[in-house]
């Protein structure tokens, strides 16, 4: 099973421990609601777990696999695309996970890629919320 195949089962299952096991320990991840890329196990381990509670209907309706350029190192990796659907506060997001992997087929570099505008507000306010629920960022101070 490849590690685009067992991320998928993971995600579905919405199992964190397989999720740990995919990850390499420095992976990041590349949000569309964050410029800067959420770096190591234990973020992005936080950020799925968020990402699973906040998601609805969450599927994935497709997939692509090849080589990629990563963003990080500029290395050509062994790459998947997952296609999905769901739905974030009444909002309906068509979107695609790049997945870039190691040599040994761990995850090193995920980005994310969502669809409409409106849904990428939502996405952001639902993620930062449960960012913040669970100690993971501090509070956005009051302007």
């Amino acid at each position: 099973m490849t590690a685009a195949e067992r991320f998928r089962a993971a995600v579905h299952g919405r199992d964190l421990a397989a999720l740990d096991d995919l990850f390499t320990d420095d992976v990041r991840l590349y949000s569309p609601v964050k410029f800067q890329p959420f770096e190591g196990k234990p973020m992005v381990l936080g950020l799925f777990g968020v990402l699973l509670r906040t998601f609805e209907d969450f599927r994935y309706v497709g997939d692509f696999t090849g080589t990629a350029e990563t963003s990080a190192d500029g290395t050509t990796a062994p790459s998947a695309v997952l296609l999905f659907r769901a739905t974030v506060n009444g909002r309906q997001i068509h979107g695609i996970d790049l997945l870039h992997c190691d040599d040994d087929g761990r995850i090193k570099e995920f980005t994310v890629m969502v669809r409409p505008q409106s849904a990428v507000h939502a996405l952001g306010e639902a993620v930062l919320a449960g960012l913040v629920a669970d100690g993971l960022v501090p509070a956005p101070a009051d302007q």
